[in-house]
């Protein structure tokens, strides 16, 4: 203290006014920390749902019979969405009680990571990679991966791919099964489904490849493509949850069962895919 009074008043004023300060800031973040943002992450996604009073669903926008954005009314149909108002009842008892927010297979896992969304229903595989990730239900719906070309091109399958452009999405299974099925290919990614196939149609590739249920639907935009090939994947798709809510899973695969114990999942496979599931 005899040393302290020796110190000239400036200094003796500001050592003390970094020390209150450090104390203060200490208190602060103690307080921050402990308090609601630990109660948030501790609670399960179904929890937050409910107090929220909506689910949350990243969906695609750009993948006809799954999930497409209408530009004329602004509303996004398909299988997909139908699902996850399904969802949005069986937790909430009312399916307009819902949320979409648009991914992509570029931005759905980080989205779900942050918070950003409660559930991905976006065409996803499910892979080992992925699981390590992310939580899956289980499968909804079966695709394989095939090609889109013009009707007139001679390409008839993988085996013509050699020294061809092949177009894909980023962050997509596709895009890593073409370069290993076919490696003399060159691949070109796009970030979505809606660039890519425009992309094809400038003629900046010869082909497109993803699951086959997704060119059907581009075909049906433009009936002057075709699929080739046949399916050389097989693509189970799985509904993703943040890593660790088992509650959230067991409810969503518990929705996939009375829907198909009911019925509704094969009248809406019905309503947008043309057929009842094999």
């Amino acid at each position: 203290m005899k040393n302290l009074l020796k110190w000239p008043s400036f200094v003796l004023v500001l050592v003390l006014s970094l020390a209150l300060a450090g104390c203060s800031t200490g208190e602060e973040a103690t307080n921050s920390s402990g308090g609601g943002g630990e109660d948030a992450a501790a609670k399960g996604t179904i929890e937050q749902i409910k107090e929220r009073g909506k689910l949350i669903a990243g969906v695609k926008y750009d993948t006809k019979l799954f999930g497409l954005k209408d530009p004329a009314s602004g509303e996004v149909e398909g299988f997909d969405i139908d699902i996850a108002k399904a969802l949005a009842k069986q937790i909430l008892g009312d399916e307009t009680k819902v949320e979409l927010k648009e991914v992509t297979s570029k931005t759905r896992i980080p989205m779900l990571q942050n918070g950003d969304i409660d559930i991905i229903i976006a065409t996803m595989t499910i892979t080992d990679e992925r699981k390590e990730q992310v939580d899956f239900s289980d499968v909804y719906f079966e695709a394989g991966q095939s090609l889109l070309v013009k009707n007139d091109s001679a390409i008839t399958g993988l085996e013509s791919l050699g020294g061809v452009k092949v177009l894909a999405v980023k962050g997509s299974t596709s895009a890593q099964n073409i370069r290993e099925k076919a490696p003399d290919a060159e691949v070109l990614e796009f970030d979505n489904y809606q660039d890519a196939f425009t992309a094809l149609k400038a003629g900046k590739g010869e082909a497109l490849t993803t699951d086959n249920i997704i060119l059907i639907g581009m075909q049906q935009t433009d009936n002057n493509y075709k699929l080739v090939g046949g399916n050389f994947t097989s693509e189970p798709y799985g509904m993703a949850i943040r890593k660790g809510d088992t509650a959230f899973v067991e409810e969503v695969n518990s929705l996939l069962k009375s829907m198909k114990d009911s019925g509704e999942y094969d009248t809406l496979h019905e309503k947008w895919l043309g057929t009842k599931p094999e």
